[in-house]
């Protein structure tokens, strides 16, 4: 009956696994200890364990620079222990979601000291009978360097745990000042246009307030720091139908959305900043006004959204243009690190912003 009425009522079981979708990545990401099953994590500890297993082997030989063998027999314990702690870790690491940093800490070193025991045992017992001559001290040593590096270990990551939360809450803030920069004008403008249509088309000037509604909404809502594109794809429908009845047919939109249903997560408030520019910098300014351009592709493991619209080269950029792209270019990388790629182009009187968001 009502076009945008139905629109603002999205399918509750798909926006629910949405929800959950974000909210899982979300803690998955930001735990205090990393996902160790990831091959960059289980590349990095055998490089480590590696190490430490070559300085432990330089240490322990006294009548030889290094003793191949033992560097052998060294490096086999050290990676079984290592990566059998890995293991348990990966695999238990969900269950200790929500716990004290004093329950992680205990159930982290306890996990340690019972494996780095057990390989002991396995190595005392059967793997090096009668090489190690005395296998108290054995296990006395293995056990307090084990627990030793295990210490430092968890240090380390409760730091950078720390670490992350002082620049989620930079992001959390910077979001929170995009989302307070709606341009007063922009809301004078659209209640005009919306005044002006009641009586001429009132069905329009009820669809143009349900998009003014969403539009507000989405700026009042900081409960995530992910969505779906797709919301966001969504907003940008909602903000261009309010700045089409202002500019009319200076105003035009080309869609080009390939696999934009894909359940890509980005950050709320990525892509309206965007064309907001688009309007105010690229089409506003031109007599004759122009088209937005608005393309998503999937490659790979990323999805590509690239956001084109003509310019005045005889005008020069207002500043603000350049405080928006940093300030979303910052947020991509506080979340997705060198993952996510913000960058301009211009050719031909046309200004293309390419956004590259992971897929995973």
């Amino acid at each position: 009956m009502h076009r945008n009425a139905k629109q603002s009522q999205p399918n509750k079981n798909s926006h629910a696994d949405d929800s959950k979708q974000a909210s899982g990545s979300e803690q998955n990401s930001n735990f205090v200890i990393p996902d160790l099953c990831r091959i960059n994590a289980v590349l990095f500890l055998l490089i480590l364990t590696q190490f430490l297993a070559l300085v432990l082997c330089l240490v322990l030989s006294s009548n030889e620079l290094i003793s191949w063998d033992k560097l052998g027999l060294l490096s086999i314990y050290c990676h079984s222990l290592t990566l059998s702690f890995a293991a348990v870790i990966c695999t238990t690491r969900k269950f200790l979601f929500g716990k004290s940093p004093k329950f992680i800490s205990i159930y982290f070193l306890s996990s340690n000291a019972i494996i780095t025991l057990f390989f002991s045992w396995l190595g005392i017992n059967f793997l090096l009978p009668g090489v190690i001559t005395k296998p108290e001290l054995f296990l006395s040593k293995s056990l307090l360097i084990s627990s030793m590096l295990a210490s430092i270990l968890l240090r380390y990551f409760f730091l950078q745990h720390q670490w992350r939360e002082q620049r989620q809450a930079e992001l959390r803030a910077r979001i929170q000042a995009l989302q307070a920069r709606i341009r007063p004008h922009f809301l004078f403008n659209s209640m005009n246009s919306i005044a002006s249509l009641i009586a001429i088309d009132p069905q329009k000037a009820e669809d143009a307030v349900i998009d003014l509604s969403t539009i507000f909404r989405a700026t009042l809502n900081n409960q995530t720091s992910l969505i779906p594109v797709r919301e966001e794809i969504e907003l940008c429908r909602r903000y261009l139908n309010i700045e089409a009845l202002r500019l009319g047919n200076r105003l035009k939109i080309e869609w080009k959305l390939n696999n934009a249903k894909k359940k890509v997560l980005i950050p709320p408030l990525t892509l309206q900043p965007l064309v907001e520019n688009a309007i105010y910098h690229g089409i506003q300014p031109l007599t004759e006004g122009g088209t937005i351009s608005i393309e998503t592709e999937l490659k790979r493991d990323h999805l590509y959204i690239l956001i084109s619209n003509p310019f005045d080269p005889e005008k020069q950029a207002r500043h603000g243009n350049q405080i928006a792209l940093d300030n979303i270019s910052s947020r991509l990388q506080a979340i997705f690190g060198s993952g996510a790629i913000l960058k301009t182009s211009q050719l031909n009187n046309i200004f293309t912003v390419t956004l590259r968001i992971p897929v995973n």
